[in-house]
This record gives C-alpha cells, sequence and structure tokens, in this order.
C-alpha cells in the first residue's frame, strides 16, 4: 500500500505563500504543511490553519537562512551583525558542531521554535528544518531532545531513490548524484537516530532533486511510478511574486509549483494509484 504526504513548506513565510498553501489544500493535494514560526506572516498563516482543520501542520524549525525568533543579543553567536541567521551553511555546520556557545544557543533557539508552536494551539504534526539542516548530527541532537518535551511523533528524513527509467528527463546528474554519495552516511544515521527515539518517519521523499522546480509535468513523472511504503511529495508554493522566498531561492518557481498542486491532471494520477493524501500524523496512528 502506498501512502504519501504531500507537504507545504515556508508556511508563513510571506502572504502569497500562505495564500498559495490555503488554495492547494483547498483546490488540490497538499495535505500538509511546515509552519515557520518566526517568519513576518506566521500570525496569518495560523490564523488560516485553524480554519483548514484537515491540514495537517508541522514545525518549520529555521537555524540557518532567516531571522531567529530570539533577540539578537540572546543568541549572539548564531547570527550577523544584521541580526540574522547564517547562510553560509558548511561554515555554519561547523560552528554548531565546534562551538560550545553556539550550540547553546542553537538549543535556545530550537526550543524557543518548539515553545511559539506550542503557544499557537495546532497539534504537531511533524517537524522539519529549513535547508534539511536535521541533518546535522548536532541540530537533530538537539532537535530530539527538545522536541521530546513537546511530543515529536514524526520527523522528515530528506532522501529520494533513483528515478525509474520512465523519469528518464528527471534523473539526477553526476553532480546530485555525488551530492547524494555524500549525504548517504547523514542520512543512515538520521534514520537509527530515530528509530532509537521512537520517531516515525517517510521512507522516501519525491522531488527533493527538482525543489523549486515540481511544475506540471515533472509532478505526473514522479508518480508515474512511485516506490511502496510511505512518501513525502513537497512543494514551495506562492501565489505571485514572493522576494522573501527568492532571496535565498532565486531560480525557484512557486506559481508553477502552486500550479502542479492544484492541477486536476495531478489530482487524477494520484486517484489512479489509489492514494489519499494524509500526514505525518497519519504515520503513527494505526492504518485503518
Amino acid at each position: 500500500m502506498r501512502r504519501l504526504v504531500v507537504t507545504a513548506d515556508d508556511f508563513g513565510l510571506a502572504l502569497p505563500v500562505n495564500e498559495a498553501v490555503e488554495r492547494a489544500h483547498r483546490e488540490g493535494i497538499v495535505s500538509a504543511a511546515s509552519l515557520m514560526v518566526g517568519a513576518s506572516a506566521a500570525a496569518d498563516a495560523v490564523e488560516r490553519a485553524r480554519r483548514l482543520p484537515d491540514l495537517r501542520v508541522g514545525l518549520h524549525l529555521v537555524v540557518v537562512e532567516g531571522r531567529p525568533l530570539l533577540a539578537p543579543e540572546a543568541i549572539p553567536s548564531l547570527v550577523d551583525a544584521r541580526g540574522e541567521l547564517p547562510t553560509a551553511l558548511v561554515r555554519a555546520g561547523l560552528r554548531f558542531f565546534l562551538h560550545p556557545r553556539a550550540r547553546r544557543d542553537l538549543e535556545a533557539e530550537i526550543r524557543a521554535q518548539f515553545e511559539a508552536f506550542r503557544a499557537t494551539g495546532l497539534a504537531l504534526d511533524h517537524v522539519n528544518a529549513h535547508n534539511h539542516m536535521q541533518l546535522h548530527p548536532t541540530v537533530l541532537a538537539i532537535c530530539l531532545r527538545v522536541g521530546a518535551e513537546y511530543g515529536v511523533r514524526a520527523m522528515r528524513v530528506p532522501w529520494e531513490p533513483a528515478r525509474p527509467a520512465g523519469g528518464a528527463a528527471l534523473r539526477p546528474g553526476l553532480a546530485a548524484r555525488l551530492g547524494d554519495l555524500a549525504l548517504a552516511p547523514w542520512i543512515r544515521l538520521l534514520r537509527a537516530r530515530l528509530r532509537r527515539a521512537g520517531i516515525r518517519s517517510n521512507d522516501y521523499v519525491l522531488g527533493l532533486r527538482d525543489s523549486g522546480a515540481l511544475d506540471e509535468a515533472r509532478v505526473l513523472a514522479l508518480l508515474a511510478c512511485p516506490p511502496a511504503g510511505v512518501g513525502e511529495l513537497y512543494f514551495h508554493l506562492a501565489t505571485g511574486p514572493c522576494p522573501e522566498l527568492a532571496r535565498h531561492a532565486p531560480g525557484y518557481r512557486p506559481e508553477a509549483e502552486l500550479a502542479a498542486a492544484t492541477s486536476p491532471r495531478v489530482r487524477e494520477a494520484l486517484a489512479r494509484l489509489g492514494v489519499r493524501p494524509g500526514g505525518f500524523a497519519d504515520l503513527v496512528a494505526p492504518a485503518a
């Protein structure tokens, strides 16, 4: 049996993102959203989520490429002169791993984001991290330790299987394959630590290599022959120009992704597969 979570990331980043998430849930296939609790449109996202009782909402932790929830002076080792979180991901990862003060500040920021999500009153469906930073062993350890206090039951594993022959146009190039090899040990570590913590996860992600470019044709190709097990298809959506998204992802096409997420042809493809999208909470609950 195939089960699929269809997630919209960056919920709360900006109004065009929030509008797109609501539309893609009401009119399309989106069944879950990952909330940035410290982003400028987070309050609007929470209000929309309260009007959408079937939309599963999780926490999208932001520890890079954004503004922290805490005041910059409370976490000085994490922020730059403008009070923003780091954009150099490798350098940030080394700092998280090597510097005790950075680890303390990181835990304080992560705890604040969990607490802010709890304050919304929304059920916590899942946890993931911006730029998949849950793969970083220090970030993961803090997420597991703090998340246990907030009822975390599911987390994304950002791994995409090789594409079948029918998806030849979407198969990864050499750089992507080398990237997969480099990430493989971290994926294994993430899966092992989640198992030990009793936290459920997806078996695979669709669209990881095509993030920001999931137009209708690509989504249909991905759904032509999906693997068995629990999958996740995730989008970055917007109803129109979104400078907040374009700032760190200038090549993304969120309006094309919205068109795909609301496409009748995509809905029909899921129906042919016998898939009804759900949330990560459905992975925890016994199957009906």
